[in-house]
């Protein structure tokens, strides 16, 4: 009869065994559409010579994302943080605009960059998403606008929000980045507010290799804003406006095009892997996935677990480490909050102390490896890493403590 051992701590990849995976599973490692058919619209594109300025495959892509979240106005750009500058801009913003802290630095670096102060709210501990009580609290006579931010795919209390917004005389936006494809039974993102930005870089559910879209139901506004992203032009030689180079690429807009014909391949994959992740963790004492709830449309871009370090008896960023090294690069979005991050942590030196959500959640969250590359089989594998992690965090966390190891590093993207 054999004998099968079990396995050790020194078979870990952090104590010198080998990884789990030979390859690095990143988070929002990019989707990839039918590359034949992105092939023939990039040799489409070469043959007619136009390669940019509101070109036949970003007049496309602007008609079929408008389509596809029932606004009557779409505007591509290069990317989602000139979005997100050109549609503050438009809107006028100026003094003070609420965000939340847990988000991409990107939605805060947006306004700064304009003079205008983002003023940090905190989130719902259960959904991560801006808390609307928290906003109330914070309008003084300076705040001229709310940017909410549709963290993980959900939609924001938008009608909290907007009731808000209109009581007291505030321009309302959202930072859609995270949304594409996402919102109510009956209403997707892209639809609310007086503009909606979103994100299509190449770590998205659908991606443009780099992009952006400003979606919004106002005639006037999406003039004004299709004016500003290409240098405040009216026609040949007739400047109207104070503007930018905003302007979407053709090649990217084929990309996004032929990634959105796959984003139905793209969500029942990540659905799979959700619901896998959900059945592996479901009895790791001290980690909890983010639950989505089956009456609003989700992409399951992002599978989100917290971790609870009295329970798990290992930390969430020594779990980080541990991970790290078996070549799974879990991120910690989006820590350490926009609050603590310069230079707003040296000009709001003790936001924090409003902020007790927004402090919690960012010590606890882990972003898991999903996406087209990630199978279910890969699923149990990085699960079976926690769970071993979880059983044995105590002496794993001694023995990382006395090494000093620090794995896991600074990566861009959102």
């Amino acid at each position: 009869m054999s004998h099968v051992t079990a396995p050790s701590l020194a078979d870990l990849a952090v104590f010198g065994g080998t990884p789990a995976f030979a390859e690095k599973q990143h988070v929002g490692r990019p989707n990839l559409g039918d590359r034949e058919r992105l092939l023939e619209r990039i040799n489409d594109i070469l043959d007619r010579r136009w390669l940019t300025n509101n070109g036949h495959y970003v007049q496309e892509f602007e008609r079929t994302i408008a389509e596809m979240v029932g606004a009557k106005h779409c505007i591509a750009t290069c990317n989602g943080e000139i979005a997100l500058e050109i549609a503050i801009r438009a809107l006028e913003l100026k003094g003070e605009v609420i965000v939340p802290s847990f988000t991409f630095v990107a939605t805060a670096h947006a306004l700064q960059w304009q003079e205008i102060t983002p003023v940090f709210a905190d989130i719902d501990p259960r959904t991560h998403l801006i808390d609307p009580e928290s906003v109330l609290r914070l309008i003084t006579p300076r705040t001229t606008g709310i940017i909410g931010v549709h963290l993980w795919g959900q939609p924001c209390d938008v009608e909290a929000l907007s009731a808000i917004a209109d009581e007291h005389g505030l321009k309302l936006m959202f930072d859609a980045a995270h949304a594409f494809g996402c919102g109510t039974s009956t209403r997707l993102a892209g639809t609310w507010g007086q503009a909606e930005v979103f994100s299509f870089h190449a770590t998205k559910l659908v991606n443009s290799l780099e992009g952006g879209a400003i979606v919004t139901n106002d005639d006037a506004l999406a003039r004004k804003i299709r004016l500003m992203k290409n240098f405040g032009f009216l026609g040949f030689d007739n400047v109207g406006y104070v503007g930018t180079n905003g302007k979407m690429t053709e090649f990217s807009a084929a990309m996004g095009l032929t990634s959105i014909e796959s984003m139905g391949e793209f969500v029942a994959h990540n659905h799979l892997n959700y619901d896998q992740y959900r059945k592996a963790l479901a009895n790791v004492p001290g980690v909890t996935l983010l639950e989505y709830d089956e009456d609003l449309h989700a992409n399951y871009q992002y599978v989100i677990a917290e971790v609870d370090e009295e329970e798990s008896t290992i930390s969430r960023d020594w779990l980080l480490d541990v991970l790290w090294a078996e070549n799974i690069l879990a991120r910690r979005y989006f820590y350490p909050g926009c609050h603590r991050m310069q230079p707003y942590r040296a000009y709001f030196p003790n936001a924090g102390l409003l902020l007790p959500e927004t402090e919690r959640v960012s010590a606890r969250v882990l972003v898991l490896p999903t996406g087209q590359t990630m199978t279910p089989q890969d699923v149990d594998r990085v699960c079976g890493v926690i769970r071993r992690a979880v059983d044995h965090g105590r002496e794993i966390t001694a023995r990382l403590e006395r090494a000093g190891k620090r794995l896991h590093g600074d990566v861009f993207g959102r």
